[in-house]
């Protein structure tokens, strides 16, 4: 009987974690990196342990640690969560060994199907050996993990090596292992998965299909259960090929077999050997504990009866820190407040007040909904994203609320290249005209004591603000009667919540600020000051660093002086787990060259400057 669990990870799903050992009365043990020190995931847990003498960044790659942590701490089993070493068979090979529980299946099963290359010869199918132009597209992945990090999609045959380079770097960087390998792109394929959960005792469960088809760069947003419009047939298809391998391997405890589905055919990408980050749809649906079942199966318990039926539909959205509209560029910073509606579940890793650094994944948190359509669920699911108060960086919860309520994936015609077609349509600017306005007034009623109110006539009061990059600038008066403004009443207006009557129809802002960022409602503001301070100008040409990270690889041969074609990648950047590539702007030649491999650089550093050709 387990009664101390030691969870290798951090973030939400550690917080996921910890939530159901709780309420199985298991004590949990979290670890911690040191820029993890004060993360929520080591407060929610019975005792944390530091890992220490690593860089941020692969500190929970350091099984060592984590299993010296667990007999330190007196834990009587590890649960790796999902990403760092939780497919790595090494790492429950010595769990096992301290004589500990590994929540999770057979070390021989992980060496089995981690690597994605063995899985696929398992499932009978070979990988790409000698790429030819006739083999184009193709996708480059890394053998082991996941979550779109070692990916690359190559059209171009000229383009394979770097991108074999790139890719090896980043699952190096992201895995501990930099082995990857190629297979045939399948164009137009919506990404389905089947969750398993096996016993020690010979049964195996299929519990349902997952639709992840909405992907940005190769890693999802969006997952529902069931997959939507798949023919009876084919999903008996499916369940049984996942069945198929995880007998093949001996599997035990829950599991995911992915595919690719495009017309009406199946074709099998991997096994991943552990817990996925979209099993709260699965659970939804089916009405389990997927980490209370492993625990049970770990403990030797077989599976109870005949799986569960399937009820309802159940949506999930990954809330990211990122700007969907600058290339999916990582944010990081304070994350003054979230709240979400309670008709929605909420996994999270982050509470007010916490920061968003710069060494780990990007997402804050998932949103699910469930309910007893799929049309209800996408809407329940859209509403509490609009609804929910997210006050801090840039995130994706706009791209989120319009991506469930477009046409296309409503009417459940979603691919993987979804937003390869609609990514400039869903990011388009749609900001409120009277946000600024909002702003100013509770501003203005924040900082007059007495109201500002003169007996003689007095200019309007003039404030400027960002909003979705463009400068807006507001005016308003103080009158005998409060304060007001040219085409809208003033209805009420404090620091915190302004009501605007226009054209007949109240409308509602509440305002919260933190020193010049401004968030009304939904919408974020900058406010500019009186006197604008006088702005750093770079040469035509520069590149600057679009978020805060590491210069992790400069171009081969490339030095001040060399010639270079508009376009052509330069140099990588790494940030969140994840590599950039920064591409020369212009043809012409680079006369500067700032960035060198290993450099911790910030937003807007100056990483080098290409002189255009005349």
């Amino acid at each position: 009987m387990i009664t101390s669990l030691l969870i290798a990870n951090r973030g939400e799903i550690a917080c996921r974690i910890a939530r159901t050992c709780t309420e199985l009365g298991i004590r949990t043990v979290a670890v911690h990196s040191d820029a993890d020190e004060n993360a929520l995931h080591a407060r929610v847990a019975d005792t944390a342990v530091r890992l220490p003498g690593s860089a941020p960044a692969d500190t929970y790659l350091r099984g060592d640690l984590i299993v010296k942590a667990a007999l330190t701490a007196g834990a009587d089993a590890v649960h790796p969560g999902y990403g760092f070493l939780s497919e790595n068979a090494g790492f429950a090979r010595a769990v096992q060994d301290a004589g500990l529980v590994w929540i999770g299946p057979p070390p021989e099963a992980i060496e089995a199907m981690a690597s994605k290359t063995r899985a696929k010869e398992l499932m009978g199918i070979e990988p790409l050996r000698d790429v030819t132009e006739s083999d184009l597209p193709v996708l480059v992945k890394a053998a082991a993990g996941g979550g779109g990090r070692g990916m690359r999609v190559v059209r171009r045959l000229a383009d394979l090596d770097g991108e074999l380079a790139a890719a090896r770097a980043e699952a190096a960087s992201a895995f501990g292992d930099g082995e990857v390998f190629v297979e045939p792109y399948v164009q137009g394929g919506r990404h389905v998965e089947v969750q398993v959960l096996a016993d020690t005792h010979g049964t195996v469960w299929a519990l349902g299909t997952r639709d992840c088809s909405l992907q940005r760069r190769h890693q999802k947003v969006i997952e529902e259960a069931p997959a939507p419009g798949l023919t009876g047939p084919l999903t008996e298809e499916l369940h049984a090929l996942a069945v198929r391998a995880a007998r093949a391997v001996s599997y035990v405890g829950a599991g995911t077999v992915e595919f690719l589905v495009a017309d009406g055919r199946a074709h099998f990408l991997e096994m991943n050997t552990r817990l996925q980050v979209e099993h709260p749809v699965t659970e939804a649906v089916f009405g389990v504990d997927l980490v209370a079942e492993q625990i049970r199966v770990a403990e030797g318990h077989a599976l109870r009866g005949d799986p569960p039926r399937a009820r309802g539909h159940a949506v999930e959205a990954r809330l990211y820190a990122e700007d969907p509209s600058r290339e999916w560029a990582p944010q990081t910073g304070r994350l003054h407040r979230l709240a979400v509606p309670d008709a929605v579940r909420l996994d999270t890793g982050y509470t007010d007040g916490d920061d968003i650094g710069v060494h780990y994944d990007p997402m804050i948190a998932k949103v699910v909904a469930h309910a007893p359509t799929r049309a209800e669920a996408l809407r329940k699911l859209a509403s509490a994203l609009d609804r929910a108060v997210i006050h801090g960086p840039v995130t994706n919860r706009d791209l989120l609320v319009r991506s469930l309520r477009h046409e296309e994936f409503t009417g459940g015609r979603t691919d993987t290249g979804f937003y390869d077609r609609h990514l400039p349509g869903l990011t388009a600017p749609a900001p409120d005209p009277y946000a600024p306005l909002a702003a100013a007034l509770a501003d203005a009623h924040g900082r007059s004591r007495f109201g500002g109110w003169r007996n003689l006539a007095s200019q309007p009061q003039v404030k400027r603000y960002l909003m979705d990059g463009e400068e807006h600038e507001v005016r308003y008066r103080h009158t005998r009667g409060g304060l007001a403004a040219d085409g809208v009443q003033v209805v009420h207006a404090d620091a915190e919540l302004v009501v605007l009557d226009v054209d007949g129809v109240r409308r509602r802002y509440e305002v919260s600020r933190y020193g010049d960022r401004v968030h009304v409602g939904a919408t974020a503001l900058t406010a500019l000051p009186r006197f604008p301070a006088p702005t750093t100008q770079h040469a035509p040409g520069s590149l600057l660093a679009p978020m805060p990270g590491t210069v992790v690889r400069v171009a081969e041969g490339l030095t001040e002086g060399t010639p270079v074609e508009a376009g052509q990648p330069l140099l990588w950047l790494e940030a969140m787990k994840m590599q950039h590539e920064i591409t020369a702007p212009v043809t012409g030649t680079l006369s500067t060259l700032h960035a060198t491999p290993g450099r911790q650089v910030e937003v807007g550093a100056l990483l080098a400057v290409v002189e255009a050709t005349p």
